[in-house]
């Protein structure tokens, strides 16, 4: 391994030009040239280097979890420490440990079945690595969302080029800091800019690029990896909705609702979008949603438990969002148990239910990103589902209903990336399931043996027997083939 200033060093020099895209762009190609050098010298790494890696990985974790509780602490304004740590942390490093237990495994040639008309000759798939790996990472979680993709793409055996979010600069130099520590430039390169950056970013001939961000800015991304006909994993997010059936108990569904909407203030891209609620139960769960943040979030504005909105632009749009509901006629119902006067310059917004909604409000035709949850009415269950199914297909899909029938019935009829029954957004913590999402919330997906697949080349591999039939269908053809053909396909 190089030393622990070299992917600085080339991380610096793309900084140093991000006011000039040109020399941006040239910048990311030398990093990138350095990348694909060192996977040229050693294209498929053994287990034993490959653990190693993780290992260097899992090390910068635990070294710098303080260091990363502050910088992301300061990105926000504030950022709850125990979110960050089961979040950034926690989640990292059992995503590490899954890598680690089971990447022998996953590793092997895997046998596949040949037809009798081809035995005795033999037939596997071998796992590669692709190459090099592109991450462009959000601002939401921004150190799980940028080393998670980056440990799977490194127990697959590749390079990787890692673009964090200019949103959260502190964050962003700490993800320096811990990869260039951990390894050197021609293993892992970090690269920093804005929107220029990010561009040019999107427009190297990686061996697959994976983006987590907004569906607007996925099109573009893809777009312009198709270029160079890059493969892409995208991770978007869309209007998750959470359905409650009648039957199931209101204290215990606004407990979970509210735990998955508040979490990072609702700036998770898996966070309940919308909930569908039977008429009748609309409002005792408004009531029982209103009692769970009391317990949750007894304070807002000074609790360091309740995490600020990221910056002031997204402040502004989730407060255009409520200002816009509000005149098309929307009921408001504030989440404010203190009954505090929240100061706007430090992007606390209380988590805010909208009752009496309707399509023509923007809070119900974008994704809402922040901690604000209508609350639509529906007759039956068949209205329920066909209101999700009128609109594209979301990240996640949230049901509680203790009738395990009726659960798989909403699951089959309903298509979502993921989704869970009788909680929220736990989904994306379990390491072997795959995370990704459908159409508009995405494409391909990573976690756990996806993980690995999707940074895998998977080679088909024929070998031919000593001894084998291959000559009777050679030419020059004539009667044996005819009635080999005869007996094969008839006629």
């Amino acid at each position: 391994m190089a030393t622990p200033n070299q992917s600085a060093t080339a991380s610096s020099a793309v900084r140093a030009r991000t006011s000039d895209a040109p020399l941006a762009s040239e910048s990311l190609k030398q990093v990138f040239e350095a990348l694909r050098a060192g996977h040229r010298a050693e294209p498929n790494p053994s287990y034993e280097v490959r653990m190693q890696r993780l290992d260097a990985l899992q090390r910068g974790v635990l070294k710098h979890k303080d260091e990363l509780v502050e910088a992301v602490r300061a990105d926000f304004g504030n950022r709850s420490r125990h979110e960050t740590i089961l979040a950034e942390v926690f989640s990292l490093l059992s995503e590490i440990k899954h890598l680690k237990k089971h990447l022998k495994g996953w590793m092997k040639p895997r046998s596949r079945a040949v037809a009798l008309t081809f035995q005795p000759a033999s037939a596997k798939v071998i796992y590669q690595p692709l190459g090099v790996v592109g991450v462009i990472a959000p601002w939401n979680y921004p150190f799980q969302l940028a080393l998670g993709p980056t440990a799977a793409a490194l127990a697959a055996g590749n390079r990787v080029m890692v673009k964090p979010s200019e949103l959260t600069p502190r964050t962003a130099e700490l993800i320096d800091k811990v990869l260039s520590e951990a390894f050197g430039k021609d293993l892992v390169a970090v690269v920093q800019g804005a929107a220029e950056v990010g561009a040019a970013f999107s427009a190297l001939p990686f061996d697959h690029l994976l983006f987590t961000g907004s569906t607007k800015l996925g099109r573009l991304v893809m777009k312009a990896a198709a270029e160079n006909l890059t493969p892409v994993t995208l991770e978007l997010g869309g209007k998750s909705p959470c359905i409650v059936h009648e039957s199931f108990p209101v204290q215990k569904a606004a407990e979970r609702i509210a735990y998955g909407k508040c979490f990072n203030a609702g700036q998770t891209c898996i966070a309940p979008d919308y909930l569908l609620v039977p008429r009748a139960m609309v409002a005792p769960l408004t009531e029982a949603l209103q009692a769970a943040v009391k317990h949750y979030y007894p304070t807002l504005g000074d609790n360091a438990d309740y995490t600020a909105v990221v910056n002031s632009r997204h402040y502004e749009r989730l407060q255009g969002l409520l200002e816009d509901a509000k005149k098309r006629g929307a009921k408001v119902v504030e989440c404010n148990p203190g009954g505090e006067t929240l100061d706007p310059a430090k992007h606390k917004l209380a988590p805010t239910l909208l009752l009496d909604v309707n399509d023509e409000m923007a809070v119900m035709q974008e994704e809402i990103f922040g901690p604000l949850l209508p609350i639509v009415p529906y007759d039956t269950l068949e209205q329920a589902i066909a209101y999700v199914n009128d609109r594209p297909r979301p990240l996640a899909l949230y049901y509680f209903d203790h009738d395990g029938g009726r659960a798989d019935d909403v699951l089959s009829r309903t298509t979502s990336g993921g989704a869970c029954v009788n909680e929220t957004i736990m989904h994306f913590a379990v390491e072997d399931l795959p995370f990704g999402g459908v159409g508009p919330s995405g494409m391909g997906a990573y976690h756990g043996p996806e993980g690995f697949e999707t940074f895998s080349h998977k080679k088909a591999v024929f070998q031919q027997s000593r001894l084998n039939g291959a000559g009777l269908i050679a030419p020059p053809y004539g009667d044996r083939i005819n009635k080999m053909l005869k007996m094969l396909v008839g006629g």
